[in-house]
């Protein structure tokens, strides 16, 4: 793994319209370029921890996923749906701190976001060979070709692809016309988010967090406007 990523000790991240995070500045800008440079907020985190056990009588091998990211935590809330982060040395897996977590793309043909992509790919065909009857089995060169094309499409468009859904892209993979049967790991994934919390703040920047209407669940925010309407 290279040891590019050694510099950069904090970066200021912001909440997109597409209620993603995004990295607006960096520590170390010589060798990170911010533009469409994305982040995995705290439930995005631990969507992708569980999401990976499925993979795990596959061969999937967590440390990929661990130096294939940074991991930060909330030092500050800088208003205006900006948040400074600061690099901690935490594991994603053993760890009860929500934390952040930025792919290390210094090299991203190479590098080990690049791996633990390769990586997942390979699991992933595994375990659709195994729980599907193909007339031929599943090759990862057709499930990265698959994928490819949807990226490209949305690049022409001009939109920028966030990590979030570029992992997921792979993770829920299934070809058209099949269905893997996960015994309702996605419907548990996502109310695992659902139920997720905030990460730890300090008490004035929890205030802060507490009133951006951002951070709240869709099912919190349904849940509210059933009890604002008025009984017939």
């Amino acid at each position: 793994m290279a040891n590019s990523s050694t510099t950069l000790e904090w970066c200021i991240v912001r909440l997109g319209e597409d209620h993603n995070w995004w990295v607006d500045e960096v520590s170390d800008p010589v060798r990170w370029d911010v533009d469409g440079l994305s982040i995995v907020d705290p439930r995005q985190v631990d969507h992708l921890v569980d999401a990976v056990e499925s993979l795990r009588d596959y061969s999937f091998n967590e440390d990929l996923l661990d130096v294939a990211f940074i991991p930060f935590r909330i030092e500050k809330d800088l208003g205006n749906g900006k948040v400074r982060l600061k690099r901690v040395k935490d594991s994603l897996f053993d760890t009860e701190e929500k934390l952040f977590a930025l792919p290390d793309i210094v090299d991203d043909e190479n590098g080990p976001y690049a791996d633990l992509l390769d990586h997942l790919t390979r699991c992933r065909v595994k375990m659709l060979n195994d729980l599907i009857e193909f007339e031929s089995a599943l090759t990862v060169d057709e499930v990265e070709d698959e994928i490819r094309e949807e990226q490209n499409a949305s690049f022409m468009e001009g939109a920028a692809i966030h990590v979030f859904d570029e992992l997921s892209a792979i993770l829920d993979y299934t070809p058209a016309g099949f269905d893997a049967d996960e015994d309702g790991d996605e419907d548990s994934d996502e109310e695992d988010i659902d139920d997720a919390d905030l990460p730890d703040i300090d008490e004035e920047d929890e205030k802060s967090l507490k009133g951006d209407s951002s951070l709240k669940w869709d099912e919190d925010d349904e849940e509210d406007e059933e009890e604002k309407e008025p009984e017939r």
